[in-house]
């Protein structure tokens, strides 16, 4: 039978990665923020959710070995990690152990969580270029990453964004996530990695809108692989780099088309007003969106620093910022 890691990251002050995202904390929920703002945050987030112990008290009934462990900083994080390593290979390097008997649950209440996890199997199983070993595919920087149990600790939204789990079916009772776990397959997805040293599980939008809600124009030099999508010159409304679909609209403006998690490329659409006349010359603006896919994509701001949201973490972008596609480089426990 399999040990179980069941991982919580703690309040959004300590997560890894510098917080949580927008939002609630990374407890998660409006309760928790509620009670923080009455300076009861910190005695909540010591308390495991009602979703954790389901979880706990459903593995531990199959007859698995469970462990909780709450961690607030990355080297907490690195240490529940390292139980996933594989033994030790002659060139060194960390590697994650194929037939591992340890498995892994995230409990999250934010993609940017997930996302927190992630970066950190990236840089604990990413070999330095100088060390690049002959087992690693060629369209790769890191080795088939661990399967990781996602259990949601919020219910699915029914609004426009839907968290990736909802977007990849994934089960949130916690007795389901943990028949996946024990019992399901490993789903192998693509991983969007960026030259800030980040990864991006679901996509990027960039962009942002003033506090009357009107877009607010920025310029950038913006390429997929060898297709310019725009040159910096054009007053760009939205551009939007997707992995899945969490950012597949804006406001019912359809920016990318068909996003796949796990078909190997990045999609990327950018929205540019373009300005007509009607027959009475009377002036009309629309929005024209170009559309491009992959294997990588730039971006090189014109402007200042042009907000973002990657995986709901809010960012600001002031240099050329570059993403490519690691084709199923993760995976996540599914029924």
């Amino acid at each position: 039978m399999y040990d179980v890691v069941l991982l919580t990251l703690g309040s959004e002050r300590d997560a890894p990665g510098g917080g949580c995202g927008s939002g609630d904390s990374c407890c998660g929920g409006a309760t928790e923020a509620a009670d923080k703002a009455a300076g009861k945050a910190e005695e909540r987030c010591e308390t495991p959710r009602v979703p954790v112990l389901a979880c706990v008290d459903a593995l531990t009934a199959r007859g698995a070995r469970v462990e909780t462990v709450t961690a607030r900083s990355d080297a907490e994080v690195d240490e529940v990690l390292a139980r996933l390593d594989g033994p030790p290979r002659a060139d060194g390097l960390a590697w994650p152990d194929p037939d591992s008997k340890t498995r892994l649950v995230v409990a999250t209440a934010s993609d940017a969580q997930l996302r927190a996890v992630l970066r950190r199997l990236v840089r604990r199983y990413a070999p330095p270029p100088s060390r690049r070993p002959e087992d690693l595919a060629g369209n790769r920087t890191v080795p088939d990453l661990p399967p990781v149990g996602v259990l949601p600790l919020d219910p699915a939204r029914s609004g426009t964004h839907r968290d990736l789990a909802a977007q990849l079916g994934l089960p949130r009772d916690p007795a389901a996530v943990a028949a996946a776990v024990l019992d399901g397959a490993a789903r192998r997805l693509d991983l969007l990695r960026n030259d800030g040293g980040s990864v991006t599980l679901d996509g990027a939008l960039l962009g942002a809108a003033d506090d009357a809600g009107r877009p607010l124009h920025w310029r950038g030099r913006v390429e997929v692989d060898d297709t310019l999508l725009s040159d910096g010159e054009d007053p760009i409304l939205a551009c939007a780099v997707g992995n899945a679909g969490g950012y597949a609209s804006l406001d019912g403006l359809p920016l990318l088309a068909d996003p796949d998690p796990a078909d190997g490329v990045v999609e990327v659409a950018v929205a540019v007003p373009v300005v007509t006349r009607s027959a009475l010359g009377r002036k009309k603006i629309r929005f024209e969106v170009r559309r491009a896919r992959g294997r990588a994509v730039s971006v090189v701001p014109r402007d200042a620093k042009v907000p973002f949201l990657d995986d709901g973490v809010e960012g600001e972008l002031s240099r050329k910022r570059s993403w490519w596609i690691e084709p199923g480089a993760w995976a996540v426990w599914t029924n």
